[in-house]
C-alpha cells in the first residue's frame, strides 16, 4: 500500500520537508520514493505541490497522512471519500477537582479601620 507522506530535510533547526509517495511499511527516511509530490517549507509556509501527481495517487489508493491530507484539503485538493480525518485530540486534566480554579474561593473577613493612638502627652497639651 502506497502512503503519501511527509520527509524532513534541511538543516539542523530549520527543517523543511518533501511531499513524498513511498511504501507504507517503510520509513520515511529509507530513501526508497515511489515519487516526489512536493515540497513544504513550515518556516516560510512556502508549498509547492503537483496537484495532478497528488489525485492520481489519491485515486489510486495511496492513503495521505493526517498532515498532509490537512495541507491537500487547504490548497484545493479534493480527498476520495474512503479518506477518514482522524478523531480531534481532546485535552483534560487528569485530576480536574485539584485545580486552583476549581477549588473553592476564600473569603476574607472585612477589616477593621486602624485608628492611630496619640501619645498621651500630646493630648493634654
Amino acid at each position: 500500500m502506497l502512503a503519501i507522506r511527509m520527509q524532513r530535510k534541511g538543516r539542523a533547526h530549520y527543517p523543511t520537508y518533501r511531499i513524498v509517495v513511498q511504501e507504507s511499511q517503510r520509513h520515511p527516511l529509507s530513501g526508497r520514493v515511489v515519487a516526489e509530490v512536493g515540497n513544504y517549507n513550515p518556516a516560510t509556509k512556502a508549498l509547492t505541490l503537483d496537484k495532478a501527481a497528488v489525485e492520481k495517487y489519491l485515486s489510486n489508493g495511496a492513503q495521505p497522512s493526517s498532515r498532509v491530507a490537512f495541507i491537500l484539503k487547504k490548497n484545493g485538493v479534493k480527498l476520495p471519500k474512503w479518506y477518514k480525518e482522524p478523531n480531534a485530540k481532546k485535552a483534560e486534566a487528569k485530576h480536574a477537582d485539584k485545580l486552583r480554579k476549581n477549588q473553592p474561593k476564600e473569603e476574607s473577613a472585612p477589616e477593621e479601620p486602624v485608628v492611630e493612638e496619640t501619645p498621651a502627652e500630646e493630648t493634654q497639651e
